[in-house]
C-alpha cells in the first residue's frame, strides 16, 4: 500500500500555515480559527446529543484520492466493516483486525471511484435489498445481524449505503472483468490433468475420479473465478500506485 505522509511545506514568508490535516490555511483563515472554533463550540452545545448504543471515539484515519475528490475513511467506517463480518470481534478489535479491515476499505473506495463513473451500473432498489438479505443470512440468525449493527450505532440509511457500494463494485468487476474473462479447452483440460485429478487423489483416496466432460463446468468456474481475482489484484495493485493514499491515524 502507498501511504503518503502529510508533505511538510516551507512557509512562504510566514504567510501560511498548514493543518494537522496536510491543507494550507491562508492567513485570513488562520486569524479566524480560534474565533469560528468559539463558534461552532457554542452551536454545538445547543445541539440535541443522539443516543447511541455504543460510544465510539470517532475520528479520521485515511484518505483516498484517485483524481477525483477524496475520500474520507474515519474509525467508525472501520468498525462497521468488522460488525458486518460473522464471528468477528466488536469489543476492543485487535490492531490486526482493523488494519485488515482497512486494507479492505481503501480497495472499496478504490474501485467505488471507478464505478461511479459508469453511472449505468447503478445498483437497482431490488438489487440493493437481495444483497442485504444475503448478508442477513451470513450470521446465525438475523436477531444477532441486527443486533450487531445496533450495537456499532450504523443506522438503517447507513447500513443501506454499504451494501448499495458493495453491489456497485461487484457489477463493476463484472462489467470490467467477468465480461471479458475467457477460460480455453486446453486451459480446462490442463487443470484437470495437472492440478483437478491429483488433489482428489490426495484428498479422497479411494473416491471414484469423474471424468473430464462431468468435471468440465466445475473447472471452468473455478478457472474463471481465479482469473478474475488475478485480474482484480492487479487492477488494485495499479490504482494504488496511482492514488494519494494518506494515513492520518495508524490503527
Amino acid at each position: 500500500m502507498q501511504q503518503t505522509e502529510n508533505r511538510k511545506r516551507k512557509s512562504e514568508g510566514g504567510s501560511r500555515k498548514e493543518s494537522k490535516a496536510g491543507f494550507l490555511l491562508p492567513p485570513a483563515a488562520c486569524r479566524l480559527l480560534p474565533a469560528a472554533c468559539c463558534l461552532l463550540l457554542s452551536a454545538l452545545c445547543l445541539l440535541p446529543v443522539p443516543a447511541r448504543a455504543q460510544d465510539v471515539a470517532d475520528k479520521m484515519v485515511a484518505t483516498v484520492s484517485s483524481g477525483v475528490r477524496p475520500s474520507l475513511i474515519t474509525y467508525s467506517d472501520l468498525v462497521w466493516q468488522l460488525a458486518l463480518q460473522p464471528s468477528t470481534p466488536l469489543d476492543s478489535p485487535s490492531s490486526e483486525n482493523l488494519n485488515r479491515v482497512l486494507n479492505l476499505v481503501i480497495s472499496q473506495r478504490l474501485i467505488l471511484q471507478e464505478a461511479e463513473r459508469l453511472p449505468a451500473i447503478d445498483p437497482t432498489d431490488e438489487e440493493i435489498q437481495n444483497k442485504l438479505n444475503d448478508l442477513v443470512r451470513q450470521f446465525p440468525s438475523q436477531a444477532e445481524f441486527y443486533e450487531r449493527v445496533r450495537r456499532v450505532g450504523l443506522s438503517s440509511e447507513q447500513l443501506r449505503e454499504i451494501v448499495r457500494q458493495r453491489v456497485a463494485i461487484e457489477k463493476y468487476l463484472d462489467f470490467r472483468f467477468r465480461s471479458f474473462t475467457v477460460v480455453t479447452q486446453k486451459e480446462v483440460e490442463d487443470y484437470y490433468r495437472d492440478v483437478y485429478v491429483p488433489r482428489i487423489r490426495r484428498q479422497q483416496p479411494g473416491r471414484l475420479v469423474p471424468e473430464l466432460a462431468e468435471a468440465y463446468k466445475e473447472i471452468e468456474a473455478e478457472l474463471t473465478e481465479s482469473k478474475i481475482e488475478s485480474e482484480t489484484d492487479d487492477f488494485l495493485d495499479s490504482a494504488r500506485e496511482r492514488a494519494e493514499i494518506t494515513i492520518l491515524n495508524p490503527v
